[in-house]
């Protein structure tokens, strides 16, 4: 059986990203780079390798850095080239008219409508979601990894991690049905529960394979908690009308919506990087000296 491809992917980039004041005064949190990229252009160079062609980037007012940064910087490159600079370096961050769109978010009403924003662009098509301060790292990627499943399976595609057991409570969890390697069935969605309540350690981790059906459900649905429209609540409803399966991530999760996740993440990046990982090591033995 072959499944609708995975041609559109949302981005929510509307977020204020407050727990990183005053850092993010003037730029986007999705902007704050780790090592020498913005984590947004992490989230676009994996939505490519998945095979991924239409990028729907969900901003809201004092976004429009973002979208500078996917254009041609014409300036720039052309002083680089004068000066006989490599500009191949800006190569990933160009996509054309035809690859982006940008759709205003006007009021914060949380990640579910930031989603519905889009159900113009996205039609009746299955779409993939990145919530890009979830810096998912691994090769392949983490949607790579979901698409190769999501052609076997069909349906709604989550990407889950483990995580110890004790940690579940500041996370969305699973409740798994049947296990077939790396996919897992989901039978339920829970959102942050207690440790002794939790129906598994899988945990909920920012990458998102929907099928169009989501959209209509968001459009009638009421507000959930902090008087928002959860993302979590529409999936719910999903489950047991439609095939809903979680793909548990062979790679690395860094939580860069946090200060600690996101200097973890700078850290972890450079370590792997030929051009400096020798000097950070030794930097950072130095410093826990």
């Amino acid at each position: 059986m072959t499944h609708k491809p995975v041609r559109k992917a949302v981005f929510p980039v509307a977020g204020l990203g407050t727990r990183f004041l005053p850092a993010t005064k003037a730029i986007p949190k999705e902007m704050l780079p780790i090592v020498d990229s913005p984590l947004i252009q992490y989230a676009v160079d994996e939505a490519r390798e998945a095979g991924i062609e239409q990028m729907i980037f969900v901003t809201g007012r004092g976004k429009s850095v973002i979208e500078d940064h996917f254009d041609i910087a014409f300036e720039l490159e052309h002083t680089m080239t004068a000066r006989g600079k490599d500009v191949s370096v800006l190569a990933k961050t160009r996509l054309s008219p035809g690859n982006c769109v940008y759709v205003r978010q006007q009021e914060p009403l949380g990640l579910g409508h930031a989603i519905w924003c889009a159900r113009d662009i996205i039609g009746d098509e299955p779409f993939a979601i990145f919530l890009p301060d979830e810096f998912m790292h691994g090769s392949p990627g983490c949607m790579k990894q979901m698409v190769d499943a999501y052609h076997q399976i069909g349906g709604n595609v989550i990407s889950v991690l483990e995580v110890p057991r004790n940690a579940v409570s500041s996370y969305g969890v699973i409740a798994p049905g049947a296990g077939n390697g790396v996919v897992t069935e989901v039978l339920g969605l829970v959102e942050k529960p207690k440790v002794e309540d939790a129906p598994s350690n899988l945990i909920v981790s920012g990458r998102y394979i929907l099928q169009p059906e989501v959209m209509r459900i968001l459009e009638g649905q009421e507000k959930g908690a902090g008087g928002e429209i959860q993302l979590t609540d529409a999936m719910a409803q999903m489950i047991g009308q439609q095939p809903f399966n979680a793909v548990t991530f062979n790679g690395n999760r860094y939580d860069c919506g946090s200060k600690v996740g996101y200097i973890e993440a700078n850290l972890a990046l450079a370590l792997q990087r030929p051009d400096m990982a020798e000097q950070i090591r030794a930097i950072a033995l130095n410093l826990l000296k």
